[in-house]
């Protein structure tokens, strides 16, 4: 698929408006009970960048990432000023805050995850675009050093073992990062009134993220 692995502007999507979108068939019977089916094993995120438009220059600079991403040709980077972390958004990330997996000795790949939920039917959502230099690992609580005892593909959200540093049987892995969410344009036209921006009208700029 094709991507570029750049990010959208970070002032201008701080103010978009969106979030996560499910997929659910609700059949409603003759005696009121309802049946309902998920269409979606993963939910997908859209946004609206347009509520992060403040001036001019932020619309000059939509039109050219616009333009350099072809419309919805490539995919970006956008960061979900609201989910952007492996923990909440005002903590620091740790070590510690998502399980990646369990150690066997031989396995020497995982891939980060972020579980949401905890006790009725937890989700576990793949994390492929790791912010660079934020992630952090641990084997059975013990962090571990980048670069020197494993390493991480920022393209993809794995992370690797180096020679005899692999995770032994039975030891936990866990990690803490900063993420992207992997998305594209959802339309190849921007309409924009320069007239009404000025007269506070909110420009459309649809997002959708990629599932890869």
């Amino acid at each position: 698929m094709s991507f570029h692995e750049v990010r959208f502007p970070t002032a201008i999507s701080r103010g978009a408006q969106g979030g996560p979108e499910r997929r659910t068939d609700v059949v409603v019977l003759g005696s009121g009970h309802e049946e309902r089916n998920a269409r979606w094993a993963d939910s997908r995120r859209t946004y609206n960048a347009g509520y992060g438009v403040k001036s001019l220059d932020d619309l000059h600079a939509v039109v050219a990432f616009f333009e350099e991403r072809r419309g919805r040709l490539y995919g970006f980077r956008w960061r979900d000023h609201f989910d952007f972390r492996s923990c909440p958004p005002q903590q620091a990330v740790t070590a510690a805050d998502q399980t990646i997996g369990s150690g066997t000795g031989a396995i020497t790949t995982f891939q980060l995850v972020k579980t949401y939920g905890s006790s009725f039917a937890p989700w576990v959502r793949e994390i492929k675009k790791p912010v660079a230099g934020t992630v952090r690992v641990a084997v059975a609580g013990v962090e571990k050093t980048l670069g020197t005892q494993f390493t991480v593909d920022a393209a993809t959200g794995v992370v690797t073992f180096l020679a005899g540093h692999v995770p032994a049987g039975g030891q936990t892995v866990t990690a803490g990062f900063e993420f992207d969410v992997p998305v594209r344009f959802d339309a190849d036209r921007l309409e924009i009134s320069l007239s009404g921006f000025q007269h506070g009208v909110i420009p459309n700029i649809p997002i959708v993220e990629v599932r890869r």
